[in-house]
């Protein structure tokens, strides 16, 4: 982004007046009994002559003329000292960037509290040479509001975002902030501690380029549209979605637009809907906020658009947005939006808005409230029992229509306005508005806070009783205290679970994306929920569970945060009542986990869904006949168990759903007799290969089945060895016969394994190689997947796959195959996978796969397929919302294919393949408790670690 304008703070950036503040302040205390020195000065930088005195009286009780008296007498103190200041009381440094400034064309200001600042300036000498002196005089307000830089910008006549504010107090810097523009901190480092932004100890040196750097955002931490386009609207919305693990809110307009998806979803919140059984409910509207500007109502499809710009700052959880409108009757308005949604509370939402008049005097008018008439596309979810208000506070309490869920929407609104806030009792849509009319260079600021609780919360019951006597009570949270504590979480999140790509910028920032929508998603303090295979940004597959969240989200958090891993596999236990349902239904014992499963573990796929085109329904059969999730399930909690070594976790909870699985894959296992005499076959399946369905065998599904198997015989004998009380509870609840038992170990023998042992080639199933081959010359342009170019029946019938089950299968039992295997099942099925617009789950086990092949160019271009299903939407659908498959198969990609990351026991190994531009690859993992650290650095073509 170009860099419009500067504008400077004075004390202690152009010159070291704060010295002479400090003096002044410093007699005026000893005058007064004040206890007053270095350390106090610190926190009245940047503060107003008013504040800086309340600060030192540290709350003594003083009436306002004399508190009038002694600002009056600071400030005397203070111009007598000014008389000694002249040009050669510039910082160093100054001069020259001025001069550069001016040869650039670059406008520049000065920004300060001060009522002096124009005396100062004229005796430096550098007054005329100013576009805009903003002081004391120009605004009510002063920082750390952002009032003073957002008067600056409009003079300058530059969008906020394109003005770097060069501050040197802690006040300055939140002000600047607070305005929407970037900063350059002047000063030591602990004095910005609590900020991720650029610094300098001072200005000498600095030149034109360090300032562009400063307002450019980190290309590796943030996410940035630059000008509006209406035709990505959707695929934006998922893009800025934010969330917290609790819920989480698309990335949408405040004022709305139309088509928009505007969505807001909680784990857990299901009611009920047709074709799909249930679905997440769109949670009441917490961003409603719509302005009118001299009676227009500002929106992007009216008006003029002047400037836009918005960006997820990735490493803080913030989402903000710059637009400079123009209404028709020729006012320009600045706005800023920032919202987050709170890491420390989960409850929690805030937004914030600036709006700044530039060109003329303009009437703002704000309505912004709970906009509770919300669908799911259109049906609706909620039925509205009851509203309320006190004060600056509106609430909303509502019942689904169904499932009976309730939820209480709550929200206070906070603003620099003038005049009152006043509440308008709208049916199912609560709002606070008010009105205020700026003058050219004024602001108006507001502050949002929401809350959502629900009736799965513990704490119902006390805010149950509160809405019995209509009646709540938001808690008090300041915005700004709780934004420091939201970046301070991330900070935390961070810690644990960056991965550092260096030499790669749109690698990196995929990367961290992926991470960041993962973390957003997953829940912090429940273990009755789950992630979704579209996260909680988008209505895709409305929430629903698949293996998705256990083959490729949960290692992330299982090796970087065990601590919502086991919430995660916890949903799998509370839900196992719906899987033993589902086994019996089909005629099995056991437990059969639901392909799409949501709140109860019951199956919620579709039978039939429309088309592509709409025109004609199309029989899903995955919920009744892709059964390999139930291994799926198993074989995350054995990783969680292997990685953690938390043994309880197995014993109370993992175990039960590992053995009761194995009873559901002793009784699907069918006994035949054939050529090489008795064998068990899983007949009439499909496997993670999609574009086949009914097949027999299937080596995915057949392999993992045997593993599983294997793996219950095991967990029963460390039962047996470990907590053998629990081990006989178990074989009683779920009737472990010793004829059982045994039978297990003969479908273990004897299930049919499609695998070739002298070519190590792998048959995908039966009769796999009979089916038609495809010239894929003839597609080389192809803009659509290769099942709707060849129909679901051509597909079906021929040797192309949707994603690669061997390869799968070869990453999750890694070790049990050799070199000639993998290479075999490599050249046999990559070159006949839809890579491009297949499954997304695919192409990050194929990067994965190619690292242990040492085939780095492969794995990199295997890993960019999954780096852009989101970011760039390559196959035209992240509108419906994140792909959280290939989010989490980033990771695995980079961690087991690219690191060749390897646990052996309570120790691990690498085995290293970096793509050969990639400098270092670094990230950290938990072992047994224990926080690991692994930094590779490439060099001479080799990676080792550090």
């Amino acid at each position: 982004m170009s860099l419009q304008a500067v504008i400077f703070d004075l004390d202690g950036v152009i010159t070291d007046t704060a010295e002479y503040h400090y003096l002044a302040w410093q007699k005026l205390a000893d005058e007064e009994g004040l206890p007053f020195g270095r350390a106090e000065n610190e926190a009245l930088r940047g503060v107003s002559r008013r504040e800086s005195l309340l600060l030192m009286l540290k709350g003594r009780e003083v009436a306002e003329e004399q508190l009038q008296e002694m600002m009056a007498r600071k400030n005397r103190y203070y111009q007598e000292m000014l008389g000694q200041i002249t040009a050669a009381d510039l910082l160093p440094g100054v001069s020259s960037l001025l001069d550069e400034l001016d040869a650039a064309g670059v406008a520049y200001a000065i920004a300060s509290a001060s009522r002096n600042a124009r005396d100062v300036l004229e005796r430096l000498g550098i007054l005329s040479r100013l576009a805009v002196v903003a002081d004391g005089n120009s605004v009510s307000r002063q920082k750390p509001a952002p009032d003073l830089f957002r008067f600056a910008a409009a003079r300058l006549n530059a969008p906020p975002g394109r003005c770097l504010v060069v501050e040197d107090a802690a006040a300055g810097v939140e002000a600047a902030l607070a305005a929407g523009m970037p900063v350059l901190a002047v000063g030591p480092a602990e004095r910005f501690a609590a900020y991720s932004l650029p610094r300098r100890n001072n200005l000498a040196g600095a030149h034109l380029a360090d300032l562009q750097a400063a307002v450019t955002p980190d290309p590796l931490w943030t996410v940035i549209e630059e000008g509006f386009e209406p035709g990505r609207l959707h695929h934006q919305e998922t893009i800025f979605t934010i969330g917290n693990g609790y819920f989480c809110s698309r990335g949408t307009f405040e004022e709305g637009y139309p088509g928009e998806s505007a969505l807001t979803l909680a784990h857990g919140l299901y009611d009920d809907a047709p074709i799909f059984f249930t679905e997440l409910a769109n949670l009441p509207h917490w961003l409603d906020c719509r302005l009118v500007v001299d009676g227009q109502p500002f929106r992007l499809d009216q008006g003029e658009l002047l400037h836009y710009r918005r960006r997820l700052d990735l490493q803080q959880g913030l989402l903000q947005r710059e637009v400079r409108w123009r209404a028709s009757n020729g006012a320009i308005v600045d706005l800023t939006f920032e919202r987050f949604i709170s890491y420390v509370d989960e409850h929690v939402g805030a937004l914030r808005v600036v709006a700044t008049a530039v060109n003329q005097p303009c009437q703002v008018a704000v309505w912004s409230g709970i906009n509770g008439h919300v669908a799911n596309d259109d049906l609706l979810h909620w039925r509205h029992v009851a509203q309320g208000s006190d004060g600056h506070q509106i609430w909303l309490h509502s019942h689904t229509r169904h499932s009976g869920l309730e939820l209480l929407t709550a929200a206070r609104l906070e603003s620099s306005a003038s005049g009152p806030i006043t509440v308008q009792e709208c049916p199912g849509q609560p709002t606070l508005s008010l009105v205020e009319t700026l003058q050219p260079g004024q602001s108006l600021q507001l502050g949002k806070i929401i809350t959502y609780q629900s009736s799965r919360d513990p704490d119902w019951s006390v805010i149950s009783k509160q809405l019995s006597v209509s009646s709540y009570q938001l808690p008090i949270t300041n915005y700004d205290s709780l934004k420091a504590a939201h970046i301070a979480a991330w900070q935390e999140v961070w810690e644990k679970a960056d991965v550092i790509i260096e030499g790669d910028e749109e690698a990196q920032l995929a990367m961290r994306f992926s991470l960041f929508q993962l973390q957003i998603a997953a829940p912090q303090h429940d273990g009755r929920v789950s992630i979704g295979a579209k996260t909680l940004s988008g209505l895709g597959y409305r929430g629903h569970v698949f293996w998705d969240n256990e083959i490729f989200v949960l290692p992330f958090f299982t090796y970087t945060q065990p601590e919502i891993a086991r919430n995660l596999l916890l949903y799998r236990y509370h839900t196992l009542p719906g899987a033993r349902r589902k086994a019996a239904a089909n005629g099995f014992s056991g437990a059969q986990y639901a392909w799409e499963s949501a709140d109860t573990g019951d199956e919620v796929t579709p039978s039939h869904v429309p088309d592509f085109r709409g025109q004609n329904l199309v029989r899903i059969w995955t919920g009744d006949i892709e059964i390999h999730i139930t291994a799926d399930v198993a074989y995350a909690m054995m990783q969680y168990w292997q990685v953690t070594g938390d043994d309880a976790f197995l014993r109370d909870y993992g175990a039960e759903i590992i053995l009761d699985g194995a009873c559901f894959w002793g009784e699907r296992a069918e006994l035949e007799e054939g050529e090489d005499g008795r064998r068990y076959a899983l007949r009439d399946v499909i496997g993670p290969d999609e574009y086949h369905d009914h097949v027999d065998n299937n080596v995915f599904t057949n392999r993992m089945a045997q593993w599983h198997l294997q793996t219950a015989l095991q967990v029963l004998e460390w039962l047996s060895e470990n907590a053998p009380e629990k081990g006989l509870a178990l074989v009683q609840q779920l009737e472990l016969s010793p004829a059982r038992l045994a039978h297990w170990q003969d479908v273990i023998d004897h299930l049919i394994i499609h695998h070739n042992p002298d070519t190590g080639l792998m048959t995908q199933f039966d009769g796999f190689f009979e089916l038609k081959p495809v010239d894929w010359a003839a597609y080389a342009n192809r803009a659509h997947s290769m099942q709707q170019l060849l129909g679901i029946e051509g597909a079906n019938e021929s040797q192309v796959l949707k994603q690669g089950d061997v390869i799968m299968l070869l990453c999750l039992l890694r070790d049990q195959y050799d070199r000639q295997t993998w290479q075999a099942n490599w050249d046999t099925y990559v070159p006949i996978t839809d890579h491009s617009y297949g499954s997304s789950l695919g192409p990050s086990f194929h990067a994965w796969a190619a690292g242990e092949m040492k085939r780095p160019d492969e794995a990199y271009e295997h890993f960019m397929r999954a780096a852009r299903a989101d970011l760039q939407d390559v196959r035209g659908n992240a509108g419906d919302g994140i792909h959280a498959a290939s989010a989490g198969g980033l990771w695995q990609a980079a961690v087991f294919g690219f690191a060749g990351l390897r646990l052996q026991g309570e120790s691990f190994s690498l085995k290293p393949c970096l793509p050969a531009h990639w400098r270092r690859l670094a990230f950290k993992f938990y072992l047994r408790g224990m926080q690991q650290v692994v930094d590779l650095k490439q060099e001479g073509g080799e990676a080792r670690n550090s």
